[in-house]
């Protein structure tokens, strides 16, 4: 089959398209024929060399929508032919889901929206699990106030829509242009992306990485909650500082897709590419602006 890799890091002409063997599931995993796949900001950072692995051939590629083509031993409740979205951790792996097949712990998969196809679907697992485990940790009451930085990007915008769902108050910092959008998500308050809010808010969910400048919005004693482990400011005042980090959990992936299917989950594409093009893909993820998943097809 083929599947995008990286053999040196650097830029994206540095993907390439490697012949390797189709994967195998082994006892409790699944193979799924990948349809389409996420292209997510880990996958440059991956690429760039953010987290080691030099000299290896490491596999692009988190998350991923398509159909069961093979169940590995001790597995049940799946079967070949049933539509799947997943989600494939690791930063260095020798594949990825940016390929024409990949192999995933049964417990990593959830079946498919049905109101959605594979390319809208593909963009829900990283950015979904990322967003509500995020939304979770703030661990508000409803009707506290919580800005949300970075809003109109995919998790963010997620966040605000998990965050509405869960009774919270929510402040949507973003670009101006953006002010609509994110309205329209559920976001009561607005506040254009270098500017502060009128008032300290009960928490912070930082999806745009601002880290200290961030965490000056938040009230003493409130949350403040980072989406990149290791990266969070320090605490400070009372505040409580959580370090989200993304694990592969397919019941959380189920309550995410129910939600899609019930027009309570808005998923955004912004291209496709198909998988031959990878490159393209990860050329189109450095655009300024990006608003949606760019996807890549199978």
């Amino acid at each position: 089959m083929l599947a995008a890799v990286v053999t040196e890091f650097g830029g994206p002409e540095q993907v390439e398209l490697a012949e390797v063997l189709v994967p195998r599931p082994a006892a409790g995993q699944v193979r799924v024929r990948v349809r389409a796949a996420g292209v997510n900001p880990v996958d440059g950072a991956v690429r760039g060399g953010v987290f080691g692995g030099a000299g290896q051939r490491i596999g692009l590629g988190w998350e991923v929508a398509g159909e069961i083509d093979a169940v590995g031993a001790d597995v049940t409740g799946w079967s070949r032919g049933d539509r799947v979205v997943g989600l494939h951790h690791g930063m260095v792996k020798p594949l990825g889901t940016h390929a024409e097949y990949v192999v995933l712990d049964a417990t990593a998969v959830a079946a498919a929206p049905t109101t959605v196809d594979a390319v809208a679907a593909a963009g829900l697992p990283l950015g979904g699990l990322t967003a509500g485990r995020a939304v979770d940790l703030l661990g508000l009451a409803p009707g506290s106030s919580v800005l949300i930085t970075g809003a109109a990007g995919v998790v963010g915008g997620l966040a605000v829509q998990l965050a509405v769902r869960a009774g919270l108050v929510v402040t949507a910092l973003a670009g101006e242009q953006d002010e609509a959008f994110v309205r329209s998500l559920g976001a009561t308050g607005f506040v254009p992306r270098g500017a502060a809010p009128a008032g300290p808010v009960d928490g912070v969910l930082d999806a745009a990485v601002l880290g200290e400048a961030a965490l000056a919005f938040v009230r003493d004693g409130g949350v403040y909650v980072g989406l990149i482990p290791h990266h969070a400011p320090a605490a400070e005042r009372g505040i409580r500082v959580e370090e989200q980090e993304v694990e592969a959990d397919g019941a959380h992936l189920a309550r995410l897709v129910s939600l899609v299917d019930a027009g309570a989950l808005t998923l955004r594409v912004s291209q496709t590419f198909p998988l031959g093009e990878a490159a393209k893909a990860h050329a189109h993820l450095g655009t300024p602006g990006v608003r949606g998943r760019i996807i890549l097809t199978a």
